[in-house]
């Protein structure tokens, strides 16, 4: 109490306990995959599905044939109910990355801008000669090209437009514009700030700590293209406002459009080609096609190769992920890696789950065409973990960019009934049944399941995907991996932990370097009793207790500088066998109260 209590009167305090932690933004899953375009193992938020295609792609071209990757078809199904996903883009492994397309480089003849495509890869190269009507002979959707519409010599800034690969110069398609850039480092409009510079590179991938370097002075604001300037123009004007020195403007672009082909001042254009890959992870994207898929027999089938082809770019990329701080989120997919042909990978990204402790991994057990029931639940009994689950068969969904029905791997679907399933209830909900667990996209299953072979995958602890009449394909199990029976071995309680340790876990920060007292302590429990109140009242718990207090900090914890609380919690066990007697009596019996 600041006042001084001498003469009588009414004081007043203000005791403030109702401390409230930052909310935490949505968290999504992550897919790792082949895609068609886009930034090598460089993990990349998206937000919808039309930015994914923007970024990543959606169908390519093999032979006369046009396909359609799974990961693609993952993001689709997940981002229909979810609002972020981060996506992994995976080569091949064969130790080549391709580098970026060099959209513009007119450094040879004096002038000093080069533009880079932020993703990497042949098919964002629109090589070929520009016609009479201004159209890229190999201009697609899938690259792009750029224009510089006006130049200003006396005040030093130019117009840079970024235009689809495909479109005309009477029907132009602006993807972004870039107004009165300079190449003055010391202007506020320096293309270097406007459009960006920055570019990371994957370091130590061979190891269990890979990381991204980034180089560069200033973060992407562009969603295509990042810009290198050779040659700045320093303080270009003068304080009165006039041209510093006349042949600086020499180095300002010239008016033009292109890219391979077409460029301004002789400059060169076009696909930088292949340089060695970070750590032997990369490959060319003709022979990430092979990777992923049978595209001569089987346009969503997993081509298995080796028993673990790929385990350099995908074990690179968990590597990666394994870093919780730096990349938020609660699951992970890995369309069309079989666990029974990609033990290894599989392996990987359980132990990434089990070490982050805050992710689960969905699993598909087997390729296509496998019939004998023994065989899938093998696979299932051959893991033991809390934090993945597997689903069988296989689900034939529309292909609405390729118009026609595809088979594909049930860690194509899955994920988009966990994102439904959380949207309309919440994580602790079981993502199974009628109500949540319904596949809509589904045309059909590849095996349609009687009741004993959903006894025989559930016993194993496989989650059987069912067929009923008039009511479609549905998910009908949600057991995890793990083999001791527990609360942790369904679905919706170790997402329930997941969800609980992660507010937790991030509200509690706050109290990281704050007094060992009893305040502090007195602030986390205003943090973790609300919340855990709130998914009580959703059902998530039937009891919890939050104990930090002098019982558990005794004075050797606190010299330790330690803090230390428990949590006990009761999950709400979801009710999978509804068992009804129906007692047939004789007339004039009564019936029990």
């Amino acid at each position: 109490m600041a006042e001084k209590v001498i003469s009588p009167g009414v004081f007043t305090n203000e005791i403030d306990q109702s401390f409230l932690p930052a909310a935490i933004g949505e968290i999504g899953g992550v897919v790792i995959g082949p895609t068609v375009k886009g930034p090598n193992l460089i993990p990349t938020v998206v937000t919808s599905f039309s930015e994914f295609e923007q970024r990543f792609g959606t169908t390519f071209k093999s032979g006369s044939n046009y396909y359609t990757y799974l990961t693609s078809l993952t993001a689709q199904n997940y981002l229909k109910h979810s609002g972020k996903l981060t996506v992994v883009r995976i080569l091949d492994g064969s130790g080549v990355a391709p580098s970026e397309a060099t959209l513009l480089d007119s450094g040879s003849d004096g002038n000093s801008l080069k533009l880079y495509t932020l993703g990497h890869g042949e098919i964002l190269n629109n090589t070929g000669s520009i016609s009479t009507n201004n159209v890229l002979d190999s201009g697609s959707r899938d690259n792009i090209r750029w224009e510089v519409p006006s130049v200003n010599e006396k005040k030093g800034t130019f117009n840079l437009l970024i235009r689809a690969g495909n479109d005309t110069q009477k029907r132009k398609q602006v993807l972004e514009t870039w107004n009165n850039v300079t190449l003055d480092p010391n202007s506020n409009n320096y293309i270097g700030k406007m459009v960006g510079d920055q570019v990371f590179t994957v370091r130590d991938t061979n190891t269990d700590s890979p990381y991204l370097q980034p180089s560069g002075s200033y973060p992407i604001k562009s969603k295509y293209v990042r810009v290198e300037v050779v040659q700045q123009t320093i303080n270009y004007l003068d304080e009165n406002g006039d041209v510093r020195a006349p042949a600086a403007s020499e180095s300002l672009p010239k008016v033009g459009s292109g890219s391979y082909h077409g460029s301004f001042a002789g400059g060169a254009n076009g696909y930088a080609g292949t340089s060695s890959g970070p750590g032997g992870v990369g490959g060319t994207n003709s022979a990430a096609y092979n990777f992923y898929e049978k595209i001569s027999t089987q346009s969503q089938g997993l081509n298995p190769g080796t028993a673990d082809q790929g385990l350099t770019a995908y074990k690179a990329a968990l590597n990666l992920l394994s870093n919780q701080d730096e990349y938020d989120i609660n699951l992970i997919m890995l369309p069309g890696v079989v666990s029974a042909e990609h033990s290894a990978v599989v392996t990987k990204a359980i132990d990434v789950a089990e070490n982050r402790g805050d992710c689960f991994v969905l699993i598909d057990p087997v390729v296509w065409g496998t019939s004998n029931i023994s065989t899938v639940t093998d696979v299932a009994e051959g893991r033991d973990t809390n934090y993945a689950a597997m689903y069988w068969p296989w689900v034939q969904v529309p292909e609405p960019q390729l118009g026609k029905n595809v088979w594909v791997p049930p860690s194509v679907v899955i994920p988009g009934v966990y994102a439904f399933n959380d949207k309309v209830a919440h994580p602790w909900f079981a993502p199974a049944g009628l109500n949540r667990g319904g596949i809509t996209t589904a045309v059909q299953a590849e095996r349609k399941l009687t009741h004993g072979n959903r006894d025989d995958l559930y016993e194993s602890n496989m989650n059987p995907i069912a067929t009923f009449p008039g009511q479609g394909v549905c998910v009908w199990g949600q057991k995890t991996l793990q083999k001791k029976a527990s609360a942790l071995d369904r679905v919706n309680v170790r997402r329930l932990m997941i969800k609980v340790k992660k507010f937790i876990a991030s509200s509690s920060r706050f109290l990281v370097f704050e007094q060992n007292t009893a305040a502090t302590r007195k602030r986390f429990l205003n943090i973790a009793n609300p919340f855990l109140e709130q998914v009580q009242a959703n059902s998530g718990l039937t009891a919890f207790k939050v104990v930090m207090d002098e019982s558990n900090n005794p004075p050797d914890l606190v010299d330790r500088n330690i803090l230390y609380g428990q949590i006990f919690l009761q999950p709400t066990r979801t009710a999978e066998f509804i068992i009804l007697d129906f007692t047939v009596q004789p007339t004039g019996a009564t019936f029990p109260e």
